[in-house]
């Protein structure tokens, strides 16, 4: 994850590919506390991600982590491809899930990643290997990221 963050925002963000030592809310919403998120991450990577099932639940872990400053989603997204890609050879078109039912899935998740796991799911793609499909999936996690 350090690393994408680091290629992602190097030269936009001096944080780039850093671990956040503040504490960051959104939408009323307390992500892990600083203090704790070097063990909480090491619990993470820990986490088995060979299913689908246990690779949506590390997603939604990692999105309660949020471990940057900035960019969390936009990391996370392409995290998440890594994983679907190495485990089921399978990628997510992210143009198949709506920017809203989105965000309504991820703010959810927090309690029942069901509603997450069925937009996924429904939008898994097995071109993992064409160049226009990751592409259009950064476009869209930028959209994503639009308020």
């Amino acid at each position: 994850m350090q690393q994408i963050h680091a290629y992602l925002f190097g030269g936009l963000y001096d944080f780039a590919g850093q671990i956040r030592r503040k504490n960051i809310a959104k939408g009323g919403f307390q992500f892990a506390m600083a203090q704790f998120l070097p063990n909480t991450l090491k619990d993470i990577e820990a986490m088995p991600d060979f299913t689908f099932d246990e690779i949506i639940d590390k997603y939604v872990v990692m999105n309660i982590a949020h471990p940057f400053m900035e960019g969390n989603g936009r990391c996370t997204r392409i995290w998440l491809h890594l994983m679907l890609k190495r485990s089921l050879k399978k990628s997510v078109d992210w143009s198949k899930i709506a920017k809203n039912d989105y965000h309504q899935a991820m703010i959810n998740s927090v309690l029942n990643s069901q509603v997450l796991k069925e937009a996924i799911k429904t939008a898994l793609t097995e071109h993992i290997h064409s160049r226009e499909m990751f592409r259009k999936g950064i476009d869209y996690s930028y959209y994503y990221e639009e308020k």
